[in-house]
């Protein structure tokens, strides 16, 4: 990249450096998203000397970054995200269970002259859920997640519950419920279920079955929609990240790609 290309990149601060926040980081400070510079990380953990970029406050992240990557939770959202985007700094959300709460996502909407962004994550098929919403209301939304039983033990679970879990022989249904309802008792585990709930534009429109299954080698996702103009079924297995396993290796490099669409990367499908 030439100096003037660097000059010209977006300013790129991470927050969070686990499984997604890493990832991400490296990629940038190795350069690979032409047109998107990592500037600073914030984490509060102590990063040492081995960090590619300053460790900073998330008040000097604002003054230096242009651009905020949120990969820390559902809690930096509902603390920050306001402020990101009235600072005039966008704001990219991996957590997107925090949007299934109406109120904190109006604001965020409503919320400027920054611009928030939301990563697609572990799953695919919700550009062409927006396509067909713009035709008119899917009749049937209906997602399936199905993970580890040790990714979805929650401390609001009862012993009997948390007992199915660990003695699971097959699989076991954990939760049922809506897109809003389901990523507030998962906050680590079901931002997929709020990312098809934004793809479709109603979270009280998407059923959701969580489903624990002591053989799921592979985290598995199943969309299926139906409506007046079409039916559609997606389907995705990943590989847990191994080092965070309520997670899936890939959501870093959506995260990345939705970096490089706003950073101006030519031939993506957007």
């Amino acid at each position: 990249m030439t100096t003037a290309a660097v000059r010209a990149a977006r300013r790129v601060g991470v927050v969070g450096w686990g499984a997604i926040g890493r990832v991400v980081g490296s990629a940038l400070a190795a350069q690979a998203v032409p047109g998107a510079a990592l500037e600073c990380i914030v984490d509060n953990r102590p990063l040492g000397d081995g960090a590619p970029a300053p460790q900073t406050t998330f008040d000097e992240a604002l003054r230096r970054c242009d651009l905020i990557v949120e990969a820390a939770g559902q809690g930096v959202v509902r603390e920050w995200g306001e402020r990101v985007l009235a600072c005039g700094v966008d704001l990219l959300v991996a957590s997107t269970g925090a949007l299934t709460d109406q109120e904190l996502a109006k604001r965020l909407l409503d919320a400027g002259p920054g611009r928030v962004y939301f990563t697609g994550g572990a799953v695919g098929g919700l550009d062409l859920l927006q396509a067909v919403r713009a035709l008119g209301p899917l009749d049937d939304v209906r997602l399936t997640t199905t993970k580890l039983p040790s990714t979805l033990e929650q401390p609001w679970m009862g012993e009997a519950l948390r007992t199915r879990l660990r003695t699971a022989s097959g699989p076991v249904e954990v939760m049922s419920g809506t897109a809003r309802d389901v990523p507030a008792k998962f906050p680590k585990s079901t931002n997929v279920a709020a990312s098809v709930a934004l793809a479709v534009g109603d979270a009280d429109a998407v059923r959701v079955r969580v489903v624990a299954d002591p053989a799921a080698e592979h985290t598995r996702h199943v969309v299926e929609a139906t409506g007046a103009h079409g039916s559609y079924r997606f389907e995705v297995a990943h590989l847990p990240d191994p080092g965070n396993p309520a997670t899936s290796q890939v959501v870093p490099y959506a995260v990345l790609r939705s970096l490089a669409a706003l950073a101006g990367r030519s031939g993506l499908i957007l």
